[in-house]
C-alpha cells in the first residue's frame, strides 16, 4: 500500500512539473499533466486513499478542461463522484455527476450525458427520491431533445412510478399523460392501455372522478383500447366507483390485470377505496324483497278467478 501511495505522490510531481512554464516553454502540457493525475487517482484508489484518488480525478477533470478535451474532463468529473459514493457521500457525488452531465452536453455527446445523470439517479434513489426524480426527468428531457422517444419513454416511466411512491399524485398525473402521449407516438398502443389504467388509479386517489373518465374517454381513439379488457376493467371500476359499489371496485382491484402491473400501481390498486365507504349490493335482499313481491301478487290473481265469466 505505501508502494502505491509513493508512486501516486511521484505522478503527482511529474503533473505538476508538465504545468509549469518557462522561459522556453511558455505553455503548460495540459495533456501529459492530465494522465500523470489519471495515473496518480488509480494508484490512490487502489492504496484505499479515496480522498486522495478524488483530488487527483479534480486535478485530471481540470487539466482537460483547460486542454479543451471536455469528454475527458466529464469522465474524470464521474469517476471523482464515484469515489465520493464510495466514502458514503453520495449526494456530493452525484453533484459532479451532474456537472459532468453538462459537459457531455457541451462536447456534443448528449448521450452520454443522459446515460451519466440516469446512473446518478440509480444511485441516489435509495436516498433521496425527490432528487432521484430530478435527474430522470433531466436525462429524459436530454434524450428527447435528441428524437430519442424511446430512451426519453422509459425514463418519463421512472418518475412517474417514484412520484407515485411519494404520492404526489398531482405530479404524477402530468407525467402519466406525458409518458402515455409518448407512447402513443411511437405507436406502442399495449403500453398506452397500461398507462391508462395507471392515470384512472391516480386520479379516483386524487379523488378527481372526472379526469379518470376523461383518460377513458380520451383512449377509446387509441386503436384496439375499445372491447380490451383494459377498457372493460376501467368502465366497471369508474362505473363501481361512481355508484359506490364496494364489491365491484374491489373485484376490479383484485383482479390479475391489476394486481400484477408495476409494484408502485399495483399498491395504488389495492388501496383504493371508494368516496364514503361505499356500499355492498344487497344481493340476498334483493331476492327477498321479490318473494315478497311474487307473494303480494297471489291475491290478487285470486280475486280476479271469475273476471272472465262462469264460461
Amino acid at each position: 500500500m505505501a508502494q502505491k501511495i509513493n508512486e501516486a505522490h511521484e505522478h503527482i510531481a511529474k503533473a505538476e512539473k508538465y504545468l509549469k512554464t518557462s522561459f522556453m516553454k511558455w505553455k503548460p502540457d495540459y495533456d501529459s499533466a492530465a494522465s500523470e493525475y489519471a495515473k496518480a487517482a488509480v494508484a490512490f484508489k487502489n492504496a484505499k486513499q479515496l480522498e486522495q484518488a478524488k483530488d487527483a480525478y479534480l486535478q485530471e477533470a481540470e487539466a482537460h478542461t483547460n486542454n479543451r478535451t471536455l469528454f475527458h474532463a466529464a469522465k474524470a468529473l464521474e469517476q471523482a463522484g464515484m469515489m465520493l459514493k464510495d466514502m458514503q457521500r453520495l449526494p456530493e457525488g452525484v453533484q459532479y455527476i451532474e456537472k459532468a452531465s453538462m459537459m457531455y452536453v457541451e462536447n456534443g455527446t448528449p448521450d452520454t450525458a443522459a446515460m451519466a445523470l440516469d446512473r446518478a439517479g440509480k444511485l441516489i434513489e435509495p436516498l433521496d427520491l425527490s432528487k432521484a426524480v430530478h435527474l430522470y426527468q433531466q436525462a429524459a428531457s436530454v434524450f428527447e431533445n435528441e428524437d430519442r422517444l424511446r430512451q426519453a419513454v422509459e425514463l418519463v416511466g421512472k418518475v412517474s412510478r417514484l412520484l407515485v411512491r411519494q404520492r404526489k399524485f398531482d405530479e404524477a398525473a402530468v407525467s402519466l399523460q406525458k409518458e402515455k402521449s409518448m407512447y402513443k407516438e411511437i405507436e406502442n398502443y399495449p403500453t398506452c392501455f397500461k398507462k391508462t389504467i395507471a392515470q384512472v388509479l391516480v386520479h379516483l386517489h386524487r379523488g378527481d372522478y372526472v379526469a379518470a373518465e376523461k383518460c377513458v374517454r380520451e383512449s377509446y381513439s387509441i386503436p384496439g383500447f375499445s372491447g380490451s379488457e383494459d377498457c372493460a376493467a376501467m368502465e366497471q371500476l369508474l362505473q363501481g366507483y361512481d355508484e359506490q359499489d364496494e364489491d365491484q371496485v374491489y373485484r376490479v382491484c383484485n383482479s390479475p390485470l391489476l394486481k400484477y402491473m408495476d409494484n408502485d400501481y399495483a399498491k395504488l390498486s389495492l388501496s383504493l377505496r371508494v368516496p364514503g365507504g361505499g356500499k355492498k349490493k344487497p344481493a340476498a335482499a334483493a331476492s327477498g324483497d321479490a318473494d315478497v313481491n311474487a307473494e303480494a301478487a297471489k291475491p290478487e290473481e285470486e280475486d280476479d278467478e271469475y273476471a272472465g265469466g262462469l264460461c
